[in-house]
């Protein structure tokens, strides 16, 4: 049972406060805890659950915003951190973001949400959709006619249908003129190349995103072709746990909408679909660097928005750095940027210069770490398939579509 939730912004101060039963909990424990993150650096901030003298704290992190709750009883940890991971999910679709200017400015909302949410420390309402039809998102309209009115509250004066039924994230009654699914599936490539252009790691996080415009009370069916590949899978609640478990097939009643159906993780890739390779030499004050960037195992696919960023070392004063493809940019915290876009077909994009370093430094003893960016539409590099998609439920067969998409998460180059 959580007792309170705080909202911290990235420099400690309380944006908001929401005490969820009789047992108040004072605000020194945010001090505490804040006072405890300055001693202890970034590592205090990646743990999920804190013991102090007095509370359980579960923290979790999007966009500068620190999401904190306490608790003085046990309870299961996952519990509060799936909680928290909720609401800043539900807060970031509602504000159309999330950070400290937005919370200040729908503090009434917030407040709102929080309250539909959780009741008495346990997690009550969380899906989306049912939220939006108890609390209007906030739009300019609204904004004015509570000005005007003097009536600031956006919840509705009668109860969603769909929290009495077994589907509560699903309208009741949908009509839709057309009945339409879409589903992506959407990939994001960690990787690691040590400075001997070994992968020394690659894994990959995906999701599937379903868009769904159907009518009714449709019970569909997704398999893949290759399940076995999968690791740590997470599910939305409208999945039915007994049929992935016994054939690896997701049977569900979808909300309306979009929605992130399934997550998972593909652990130890083999290959990446481009390389970079940086020769970096220093000597007598200046420092050549020469970057080359190809395709290593081609997709099949055209790779998009391919980018390199890297930050300069502290004691190089200035730098020179042109490309025989894209742009070059250079920002005053040091930090470059290599645009090349769309991988060329007739050259291999290069990037060479010379950085300057402080005087008295003879030899480069930092060497910068290569941060790259790429997009491939139409394929999942995981090797995952969408074998099939079945409905049942429905008065005429739907249209359908899939789509892939893979990006670069953390994929980063030493030298």
């Amino acid at each position: 049972m959580l007792q309170c939730i705080f909202l911290l912004s990235d420099l400690g101060e309380v944006m908001l406060e929401k005490q969820l039963t009789g047992h108040w909990v004072d605000r020194s424990i945010c001090s505490w805890f804040w006072d405890q993150s300055i001693a202890q650096g970034d590592s205090f901030k990646h743990l999920p659950v804190i013991a102090s003298p007095t509370h359980y704290l579960f923290q979790v992190n999007r966009e500068g915003v620190t999401f904190l709750a306490c608790t003085q009883v046990e309870m299961p940890p996952l519990m509060a951190i799936e909680f928290l991971c909720r609401v800043a999910d539900v807060l970031s679709e509602y504000l159309g973001g999330l950070n400290e200017d937005l919370i200040k400015d729908n503090f009434v909302i917030v407040y709102e949400l929080l309250d539909e949410m959780i009741d008495n420390g346990f997690p009550l309402t969380t899906e989306p959709n049912i939220l939006r039809e108890m609390i209007a998102p906030p739009n300019i309209v609204s904004k004015v006619l509570s000005v005007v009115t003097g009536n600031t509250s956006n919840v509705s004066s009668t109860l969603p249908g769909a929290t009495g039924s077994c589907v509560p994230w699903r309208k009741t009654d949908l009509k839709h003129s057309s009945n339409e699914v879409y589903v992506d599936l959407v990939e994001e490539m960690d990787a690691t190349i040590n400075r001997d252009g070994v992968l020394v790691k690659c894994e990959v996080f995906g999701e599937v995103q379903v868009n769904s415009h159907l009518s009714g009370l449709p019970d569909l069916t997704l398999s893949f072709a290759n399940t076995s590949i999968l690791n740590d899978v997470r599910f939305h609640p409208c999945v039915r746990l007994r049929p992935w478990e016994s054939n690896q097939i997701l049977s569900f009643v979808p909300p309306d909408g979009q929605f992130k159906l399934m997550s998972y993780r593909i652990k130890k890739l083999k290959s990446t679909p481009i390389y970079v390779k940086p020769q970096i030499t220093s000597d007598s004050g200046t420092c050549r660097i020469n970057l080359l960037v190809g395709i290593r195992n081609d997709p099949g696919k055209t790779i998009d928005d391919i980018s390199v960023q890297f930050q300069l070392p502290p004691r190089v004063l200035s730098a020179d750095l042109t490309s025989n493809y894209g742009t070059v940019n250079i920002l005053s915290n040091k930090t470059c940027t290599w645009s090349i876009g769309r991988m060329p077909k007739d050259k291999t994009p290069s990037m060479t210069g010379t950085l300057m370093l402080e005087t008295g430094v003879e030899r480069l003893h930092v060497f910068p770490i290569f941060l790259v960016g790429f997009k491939i539409m139409g394929v999942a590099l995981s090797g995952l398939k969408i074998e099939k998609l079945d409905f049942k439920n429905l008065p005429a067969r739907p249209y359908k579509g899939f789509r892939a998409l893979t990006r670069a998460g953390k994929y980063e180059v030493r030298s």
